[in-house]
């Protein structure tokens, strides 16, 4: 009786790993909330899906306020004066992002930085522990973030 026990529950478990895996395979499994921390900002993202792709939108920033002025922090370094105005807790952090079910891979865009005020391109993959790793590339030069869902 132990080992038919035993045995039932590594099927759950390997049915509930192969269930989770498949659902990392689907284009729409970065669809949520996400939170990490780049150069000591911690901040959350939202990823919907749009008519052109998937969209990345920031929604919370912990540091929000600017230390000499008291006021809500904005995007000052962005590269479209027509942007420096957007408060940093609403920045789009990239449109149009796209899944390429062949390489299992989200690409075709490129994702901003508000830190610095640079786009770069961006591949997204998800990683074996859960964690968006979004992989940004300029000129040959590649840096990595990883996103932790938010459940």
């Amino acid at each position: 009786m132990k080992k038919i026990l035993t045995i039932i529950a590594m099927a759950v478990l390997t049915l509930s790993a192969a269930a989770q895996n498949s659902k990392n395979d689907s284009a729409d499994s970065i669809v949520g909330k996400y939170e990490s921390v780049q150069a000591g900002d911690a901040y959350r993202v939202q990823v919907t899906k749009t008519s052109a792709g998937y969209k990345a939108q920031i929604y919370w920033v912990k540091n929000d306020l600017d230390p000499k002025t008291g006021e809500k922090r904005l995007d000052v370094k962005n590269p479209d004066k027509n942007l420096r105005s957007v408060p940093s807790d609403k920045v789009v952090l990239f449109t149009g992002l796209q899944y390429d079910a062949a390489k299992k891979v989200w690409n075709g865009t490129k994702i901003y930085d508000p830190q610095r005020g640079i786009k770069a391109n961006v591949t997204c993959t998800f990683q074996a522990d859960g964690r968006l790793s979004l992989k940004g590339s300029v000129l040959g030069i590649s840096e990595t973030a990883y996103w932790t869902p938010i459940q």
